[in-house]
């Protein structure tokens, strides 16, 4: 039984003002997108789920009170082809060589879903880098350690309502192709997150959507518990939260900045 008391009727609505960032890297051209505008508080950055990123621009532009960045990975949305197809580090060094370029001050490193492995092994490689990271719905839980496995509870999760969330995938899966998703989703299930989660130095924000059914409660609590400094929050919604209510980090996110910044002064 799935519950969906509360679930939107219309999808929310796409940013229509944002800039665009490019830089090369070691693993091609990589896109991010710009919102909201430089203030007191350290800059997000967030990394793309598994193949699409466009999903993310609303929750993006819910973090107003300081600029944030959503980057796209190597080969998938708006960013370049690589030379071949990578895993997850080299997907990690790719976002790292764009940071460099992008000379910001030390950032709240993000991820959802696919994209919280990525953003931890920046976290972890470049404390030089990251002040704090946040993990939104992480993958892979255990219990979805396989193809078969993970295809199922995915399908499990999306009989949550979601107006809208599949036709803004759609675009971006066709430019990722098939081959490019199963090898994504094959070096996401090689990595272990919770090998890399107590490498991170700094703040440690798990978020999970209760209703969520690739990533349980125990699997969230479980990387919260092995982070230097880990704390769990939970929201309603699916795997997908972030399209359901975009607003629904942007407090939290916006404690762990000013947390981060009374720290650093």
């Amino acid at each position: 039984m799935v519950d969906t008391s509360g679930t939107p009727s219309m999808p929310p609505d796409l940013p229509d003002e944002y800039s665009v960032r490019f830089a090369d890297t070691r693993y091609g051209r990589v896109r991010a997108r710009v919102f909201g505008s430089p203030g007191d508080e350290p800059p997000v950055v967030t990394v793309m789920g598994m193949a699409v990123s466009d999903y993310l621009t609303p929750a993006q532009a819910a973090l107003g009170w300081t600029r944030s960045f959503l980057v796209d990975l190597p080969g998938l949305a708006g960013s370049g082809d690589p030379p071949r197809r990578l895993e997850v580090p080299e997907f990690a060094e790719a976002v790292g060589d764009w940071l460099d370029a992008a000379g910001l001050p030390p950032v709240i490193m993000a991820g959802h879903s696919s994209g919280t492995q990525v953003a931890a092994h920046v976290a972890a490689s470049r404390p030089d880098l990251v002040a704090a990271t946040v993990l939104a719905s992480p993958t892979l839980d255990p219990k979805a350690r396989s193809v078969p496995r993970a295809l199922y509870f995915w399908r499990r999760d999306s009989a949550y309502p979601m107006p809208g969330l599949d036709e803004i995938h759609r675009p971006e899966w066709r430019r990722a192709g098939v081959r490019q998703i199963v090898h994504l989703l094959r070096a996401h299930l090689r990595d272990r997150l919770e090998e890399t989660v107590p490498r991170i130095r700094g703040p440690l924000l798990v978020l999970r959507g209760r209703e969520d059914a690739l990533c349980t409660d125990r699997w969230a609590r479980h990387l919260a518990d092995v982070a230097e400094d880990g704390r769990l929050l939970t929201f309603p919604g699916p795997h997908t939260f972030l399209w359901r209510d975009p607003t629904a980090w942007s407090e939290p996110l916006r404690d762990l900045a000013a947390e981060v910044r009374k720290a650093a002064s």
